[in-house]
C-alpha cells in the first residue's frame, strides 16, 4: 500500500469519526433539548430562578377623588415541590396555623394537574396566598427551617368604604376555567384575578404588566446573585387607576336607606351617562370578600336567603309598571295615534268588549299631561288598543306589535344597554311571533292590554328604568350607562361617549316632561316636590303575586337636569310608599351635597322601616 493510499484511509477514518462524535452530540442534544422536559427544567432551575414581579394593582377612586380601593402589603408562600422533601410537616403547620390534614389536601391539589394545570416540580407554586402582614410575621422568624418554601412579595385590596360591593367586586384566586380563558398567558396558577363589578370588566386595566427578576442558583439551589446584574430583568408595569362617576356619599345613603328591603335604586348623570349610585338590596361589606376569607363569605352570601351576590339594579327584571307608560305617551305621539289635546273615558279604568282594567277615581275625560300626572291606566289603555285596531296605519295586529317593539327598543328596553359591569340582564320586551305561538295568531290590541301600562309579558331592570329617565331628561337621547369615568393615562371606550337617539322627536319630550313635572306638583308624586328643585317624576306600582312592587323614575332639575333616578323596592307597595320618598331624598341629596335635618330624620326613618319577605326570591 503507497503512503498516499494510507494517506487517503487515514483521512476517511478521521473524518467518519468527526461525523459520528457530531452526530452523537447531536442524539444527545435533541434529548437533552427536546426529549427530557423534565431534565431541562431540572438543570435551568439549578442555574437559574426565574422569579415574577407582581405589579401594584391600579387603584379605584369616586368622582370627586375619594380613594375607594388601594393595595396593602400581603405575602403569598410558595413551595417548589422537587426541593421541601424532609421538612418537619407538624412545626410547618404550627408555625402556619393550619393542620396537617389542610397541609396534605393542598399538597394534592398542587400536584393536581386538572386544578393546577402549569404544575411543575421544579418550580415554585402558591402552597396559601393573600396572609396578611401581621399573620405573616410569626412564620417569617421559622422560614429558615423549611427548605423549598419562599416568600413573594404581594398585595391585597382593602376597600375604604363598606359600601358599593356590586359596583366595585372583589379579586380571588385565578379558577380553571380562568386559566384556560386566559388568551394572553396571563396568568399563573394561584394568580389574583378581579371576580365581580369594576375589578372583574376591567381587570386588563387594573391588574398591570409583570415583570421578571432572573437569579442565579449553585448545585445546592442557594441564591448567588442576579444574573448579568439584572441586565436581563424586566420591571413590572403597575396597572392603570380608575375614576368612577360614583358619588360615594350617595351610595351610601341609597344603601342605607334600603336596609332591610329587597329592591335597587341606579342614579345617573343624563348629560353623560355616569351612574351616580347603584344600590341593590341586601347587599354586603365588600371587605368581607378580601383574602383568605373570601371562600368561606363566598359560601355564606350563596346560601343566603335574600341572594345578597345578586346586583338587582343590572341583573333584577320587573314588571315596570307605571313608570313604563311614558313610552307609550311618546310612541303614541310619534305615530300620531295620539295628541296632546286628545281625551280617552275612565270610569275607575278601561272598560270594552267585557274587558275591565281597574283604575283609581279622578276627573273624566282626560288628556295626555293630566293622564300622566294621575297616572290613568284607561288613557294608556286606549292608546295602545287604537295603534293595534288601526287597519289604516298598519296591516295587521302583527305589523303594529312590531312597530310599539321597535319604538321601545330604541328607548333602551328589550336588550342590554351595555354597562360596563358583568351579569346585566335584558328584560323582556314581547314581539309579535311571541304572542303568534302564545294564542295562535289569534289576538288583538284586547289580549295583550296589559303591556300599555308596564304589566303583563314586560318586564325591565332599574337600571333601564333609570336610563329612561335620563332619555327624558334629554329630550330624546341617551348614553349608555357607565360607572367608570376615566382610565389613567387612556379615554373610556368610545361605546360611552356615544349618543343614542331614540325614534322620537325632542318636541314630543316636552309633553311628557309637562305630564311628570305635573305629577310632582299635584298628581301621584307630590311626595317629590322639594322646594327649591323642579322635580319631574312617574311613580309606579307593580303588580306582583304578593304584595305589590313600589316604584318611582324622575329626574332634576327640570331644564337643566344633573340627575336621573330609578327607585325600586320589592312589596313596598303603592309607588308614592317607597318608591317617591327614596328618589327625592338621592336628588335632594346629590344636588345639594347633604340632606336638611328634616331629611336626613326621614332617610333614618326609611332605614329602619322593613320588609317582610314571606317568599324566598
Amino acid at each position: 500500500m503507497t503512503r498516499d493510499t494510507q494517506f487517503g484511509n487515514r483521512k476517511y477514518v478521521i473524518g467518519g469519526a468527526a461525523i459520528a462524535i457530531i452526530i452523537v452530540y447531536l442524539i444527545r442534544l435533541f434529548s437533552l433539548q427536546v426529549m427530557s422536559d423534565d431534565y431541562k427544567k431540572n438543570a435551568d432551575s439549578n442555574a437559574f430562578l426565574k422569579k415574577i414581579q407582581y405589579p401594584s394593582r391600579g387603584l379605584i377612586m369616586d368622582r370627586k377623588g375619594k380613594l375607594l380601593v388601594y393595595n396593602e402589603p400581603a405575602y403569598n408562600i410558595m413551595v417548589i415541590m422537587n426541593e421541601q422533601q424532609g421538612i418537619d410537616t407538624l412545626d410547618f403547620c404550627r408555625s402556619m396555623g393550619i393542620t396537617r390534614e389542610f397541609y396534605i389536601k393542598r399538597m394534592a391539589e398542587i400536584k393536581d394537574r386538572k386544578k393546577n394545570p402549569g404544575y411543575s416540580r421544579y418550580t415554585p407554586q402558591l402552597f396559601l396566598g393573600q396572609i396578611p402582614a401581621e399573620e405573616f410575621s410569626v412564620f417569617r422568624e421559622k422560614l429558615f427551617r423549611f427548605k423549598g418554601f419562599s416568600v413573594e412579595n404581594r398585595s391585597i385590596r382593602h376597600y375604604a368604604y363598606g359600601v358599593g360591593a356590586h359596583v366595585l367586586g372583589d379579586v380571588g384566586e385565578v379558577s380553571p376555567n380562568d386559566l384556560e380563558n386566559d388568551e394572553d398567558d396571563f396568568y399563573n396558577s394561584g394568580d389574583d384575578i378581579g371576580k365581580l363589578g369594576i375589578e372583574r370588566s376591567y381587570e386588563k386595566q387594573l391588574r398591570g404588566e409583570k415583570g421578571m427578576q432572573i437569579l442565579l442558583r449553585d448545585v445546592h439551589g442557594r441564591i448567588q446573585g442576579r444574573y448579568q446584574d439584572g441586565a436581563y430583568d424586566q420591571a413590572p408595569v403597575p396597572g392603570r387607576n380608575l375614576t368612577l362617576g360614583i358619588d360615594i356619599d350617595l351610595q351610601a345613603l341609597a344603601e342605607r336607606m334600603l336596609e332591610g328591603k329587597r329592591g335597587a335604586i341606579v342614579a345617573i348623570e343624563p348629560g353623560t351617562g355616569e351612574i351616580l349610585c347603584m344600590a341593590s338590596s341586601p347587599t354586603y361589606d365588600p371587605r368581607s370578600m378580601v383574602g383568605r376569607e373570601r371562600g368561606k363569605s363566598h359560601k355564606r352570601l350563596t346560601n343566603e336567603a335574600g341572594k345578597p351576590l345578586l346586583n338587582r339594579a343590572i341583573m333584577g327584571q320587573y314588571p315596570p309598571g307605571s313608570t313604563f307608560k311614558p313610552t307609550q305617551a311618546l310612541l303614541g305621539l310619534q305615530e300620531g295615534i295620539i295628541t296632546p289635546a286628545v281625551m280617552f273615558p275612565c270610569y275607575h279604568g278601561f272598560s270594552y268588549k267585557g274587558l275591565h282594567v281597574g283604575c283609581h277615581g279622578h276627573s273624566t275625560p282626560i288628556a295626555l299631561v293630566p293622564a300622566l300626572a294621575t297616572s290613568c291606566n284607561s288613557y294608556f289603555c286606549w292608546n295602545l288598543y287604537r295603534m293595534f285596531s288601526n287597519r289604516t296605519k298598519y296591516t295587521s295586529v302583527q305589523e303594529a306589535m312590531t312597530r310599539w317593539k321597535d319604538y321601545l327598543v330604541s328607548m333602551g328596553y328589550g336588550y342590554r344597554l351595555g354597562i360596563d359591569l358583568p351579569g346585566e340582564r335584558r328584560g323582556m320586551i314581547p314581539n309579535a311571533d311571541y304572542y303568534d305561538k302564545a294564542y295562535n295568531k289569534r289576538w288583538n290590541g284586547l289580549t295583550v292590554i296589559s303591556i300599555s301600562i308596564g304589566q303583563g309579558e314586560v318586564t325591565a331592570t332599574p337600571l333601564q328604568i333609570a336610563n329612561l329617565a335620563a332619555t327624558i331628561a334629554n329630550r330624546g337621547y341617551y348614553y349608555i350607562p357607565h360607572v367608570v369615568r376615566e382610565v389613567q393615562g387612556a379615554q373610556i371606550d368610545t361605546t360611552y361617549r356615544r349618543r343614542h337617539y331614540t325614534m322620537v322627536s325632542p318636541s314630543n319630550y316636552n309633553y311628557v316632561v309637562a305630564g311628570m313635572r305635573q305629577a310632582v306638583l299635584n298628581g301621584t308624586c307630590r311626595g317629590a316636590n322639594l322646594p327649591d328643585i323642579e322635580v319631574c317624576g312617574k311613580t309606579g306600582t307593580a303588580e306582583n303575586r304578593g304584595h305589590d312592587h313600589s316604584a318611582f323614575m324622575g329626574f332634576a332639575p327640570m331644564d337643566h337636569p344633573r340627575i336621573a333616578v330609578a327607585v325600586y323596592v320589592e312589596e313596598g307597595g303603592f309607588g308614592a310608599e317607597f318608591g317617591v320618598p327614596l328618589g327625592a331624598l338621592i336628588i335632594e341629596q346629590y344636588l345639594h351635597g347633604k340632606l336638611s335635618p328634616a331629611s336626613e330624620e326621614k332617610a333614618t326613618k326609611f332605614q329602619t322601616r322593613h320588609i317582610r319577605y314571606e317568599r324566598e326570591s
